[in-house]
């Protein structure tokens, strides 16, 4: 695996940009891109500031999580930088650790490590861990608010503890009201599992056709609006309670007070959409980017636009570099193109080119999900 470059990796807020003095004057065009494999897969991931005044995602990319599964994931923060880094350095830990992974229901395990993550940030020892990955400094004593009344924190030999309830000034600390969209893709044997709560977009190619492996969590979606509703929300201008402009997501701890609904039925709930299929030889690669990105392009049309650059270009995190290039916009004027950029790009190695990209695969002799459908027409 190979690293050119290390960036913050932080979040994104919502009221209306224009309002929020939230741009620069121009652009961060620096870029954290990497690259990796293993036997049966190839990556590479690319990253940008843009013309936000920070960066707001960020991801993960574990080809081998262990002997048998790929993790690959992308985070986009709102509100502040914290919960985007926290799923980045805990979610896939704990999709191990869910003892259902050990027995093969990886839908199980999945599900409870999103849940898992707005546990985790609530008490004095969340609080501590959300001010050491924000930085949270007090500028009197040059400490990191929180450190002194807590042990050492729990990532030893790559293992994370049991997550003990910690004493300290934040044990009631119910969460942080920022948040994070989540979309991950896992790669175990012959099947991929995505799994997505947000508007982040998982993104297959299958003989050069776009197949969305995700939905995008926008409150006006029905099945969205009824549970926020009932949980006693409202949605004003696209927004929920008239400023989250997602249905699902990580944190925003202020839509999940309702101490008599399970947490799937909050205003916001973290509650992933699960989706599993079968692999096959028709399958190109595979996309998990930020909205910032889809904002710009359709799903069919970043198919389109990567096939495209894939006969010219074999490393794959300068096939991003070039999307992420693509969509910048000139100016701030649109407001397309001007978010936070993150994109992942997994291709799967074919038997006939273990190197990776082949022009052309041969049929292949399973047929497709049933359920995956090609993108016929979709809204930017």
């Amino acid at each position: 695996m190979n690293s050119t470059m290390s960036f913050p990796l932080l979040d994104r807020f919502i009221p209306c940009p224009q309002e929020m003095g939230i741009y620069l004057s121009t652009p961060k065009t620096e870029k954290f891109s990497e690259d990796g494999d293993n036997g049966i897969l190839r990556y590479g991931l690319s990253s940008m500031q843009g013309w936000r005044a920070a960066m707001e995602d960020a991801h993960a990319a574990y080809p081998d999580l262990d002997s048998s599964t790929s993790f690959f994931g992308v985070y986009d923060g709102h509100g502040g930088k914290v919960v985007a880094k926290f799923c980045a350095k805990y979610l896939h830990q704990q999709v191990l650790k869910n003892e259902a992974s050990s027995t093969g229901d990886l839908n199980t395990s999945v599900q409870k490590a999103f849940f898992r993550m707005d546990e985790m940030m609530r008490g004095q020892r969340g609080w501590r861990e959300l001010a050491v990955l924000g930085d949270k400094i007090n500028k009197f004593t040059g400490m990191i608010e929180g450190f002194i009344w807590s042990p050492r924190s729990g990532e030893v030999n790559n293992q994370v503890d049991d997550w003990a309830f910690e004493e300290g000034p934040h044990s009631d600390f119910s969460g942080p009201t920022s948040g994070s969209t989540a979309c991950i893709a896992i790669i175990r044997n012959n099947q991929l599992l995505v799994a997505n709560a947000g508007d982040s977009r998982c993104v297959i190619s299958r003989k050069g056709e776009a197949y969305n492996l995700s939905r995008d969590h926008k409150p006006e979606l029905e099945v969205e609006k009824e549970r926020i509703l009932k949980a006693g929300g409202f949605i004003h201008a696209g927004r929920v309670n008239g400023s989250l402009n997602l249905a699902r997501a990580i944190g925003d701890m202020e839509f999940k007070q309702n101490k008599f609904l399970p947490a799937e039925k909050q205003i916001v709930t973290a509650n992933p959409d699960i989706n599993t299929v079968d692999l096959c030889d028709d399958d190109d690669f595979l996309v998990l980017a930020c909205d910032g990105i889809w904002d710009c392009m359709s799903s069919q049309q970043l198919v389109d636009f990567l096939h495209e650059q894939l006969k010219s270009e074999s490393k794959l995190s300068a096939v991003c570099e070039r999307v992420l290039d693509r969509c910048l916009a000139p100016s701030t004027a649109g407001g397309e193109g001007c978010d936070n950029m993150t994109m992942i790009l997994v291709q799967f190695k074919k038997p006939a080119d273990s190197n990776g990209y082949a022009e052309e695969s041969s049929p292949s002799e399973s047929p497709p999900e049933a359920d995956l459908k090609p993108v016929e027409s979709e809204s930017k």
